[in-house]
């Protein structure tokens, strides 16, 4: 049997890059491939979604979602977990829930609200077919609006939360090699998926990011030079960077999975809520309310006793109770 994992995604790709990142970390064979119009149905019938990446397994499985195909790849690499055992796994799922689901539209925003980046990127993502270009480049501000950032001060907003983010990882990545310590996490694959993807690689974000030489380094390769050694800092101490990410999720991301939770229930196809001070709409979409029950369903599963009384009165104590708890 081959055992090269294929994963069927983009360059420019947010979450292939994500995916990408964790094969590293386990350390295992992979290819990037590109769904062609003779693979594209039998992809997409067989993995049960149009969206990339999917990932073909060495037996013969095709699997999308990156975040419980990377559960499934932690029980084949346990010594390269991407989700620790415990609370910090726990922890790490929450924080990497944030960077999935609430930050992707900022890379979104970036890409398609600068003339430079959207020739770019869909130039590139068409193979250089400028007609084809065109017709990608009419989907990204639909792709803005759905995700809440049409008007100009919330492009601003996620800007300046990106600057913070960016600011908190360069202090971080000064004090250990990954953001949640000596050794790589989830968090750190969907951070470099979007450096790999967007912010490193458009054009106008990159003359943010440049301004992080570590960051930089790290997107560039460093982060990829693990020998599958180091701890984690323990819960609920964790990293200054994390702590900086709970922090941000209160008034952000708590109020959007919620009011999506609320849209998702009452079979809306849209909701609105206050965003850094703006009345905003956002559409509403299935994943994130199931998303947000992945995590709750962790906190069962893998929390016992005392481990879990204490993650949910972390929970509470950090301003996120209403949001995962439940």
């Amino acid at each position: 049997m081959n055992s090269t994992y294929i994963v069927y995604g983009g360059e420019l790709s947010y979450f292939t890059r994500k995916l990408e990142a964790a094969l590293i970390f386990y350390g295992l064979p992979y290819e990037i491939r590109a769904k062609r119009p003779d693979n594209r149905e039998d992809i997409e019938l067989r993995s049960g979604t149009h969206q990339i990446p999917v990932l073909h397994t060495p037996e013969n499985w095709m699997v999308a979602d990156t975040t419980p195909l990377m559960q499934l790849l932690d029980g084949r690499c346990p010594d390269r977990r991407m989700f620790p055992a415990g609370p910090v796994g726990v922890l790490v799922q929450v924080v990497e829930d944030y960077f999935d689901e609430w930050v992707a539209r900022t890379m979104v925003h970036y890409r398609w609200h600068y003339a430079r980046s959207a020739e770019f990127a869909s130039l590139r993502m068409a193979g250089g077919n400028p007609d084809a270009a065109r017709s990608v480049r009419e989907w990204g501000p639909r792709a803005c609006r759905a995700t809440g950032t049409d008007s100009e001060h919330q492009q601003r907003a996620a800007e300046d939360e990106y600057l913070r983010i960016l600011t908190a990882m360069e202090a971080q990545l000064a004090d250990t090699p990954y953001l949640l310590g000596d050794r790589p996490t989830a968090v750190d694959c969907v951070l470099l998926g979007g450096l790999r993807a967007h912010t490193n690689m458009d054009p106008d974000p990159r003359e943010v990011t440049a301004g992080f030489p570590r960051v930089v380094a790290w997107s560039d390769g460093a982060a990829d030079d693990w020998a599958g050694t180091g701890e984690l800092a323990p819960f609920p101490i964790s990293t200054p960077f994390c702590q900086f990410v709970v922090s941000e999720m209160v008034d952000t991301y708590q109020p959007y999975v919620l009011g999506n939770r609320a849209a998702q229930q009452a079979g809306a196809k849209a909701f609105h809520i206050d965003t850094y001070g703006e009345q905003v709409s956002y559409l509403s979409r299935p994943y994130p309310e199931r998303s947000r029950q992945m995590i709750g369903e962790r906190i069962r599963s893998q929390l016992a006793g005392s481990e879990r009384e204490q993650f949910l009165s972390w929970l509470t104590d950090v301003g996120l109770g209403e949001c995962f708890s439940n």
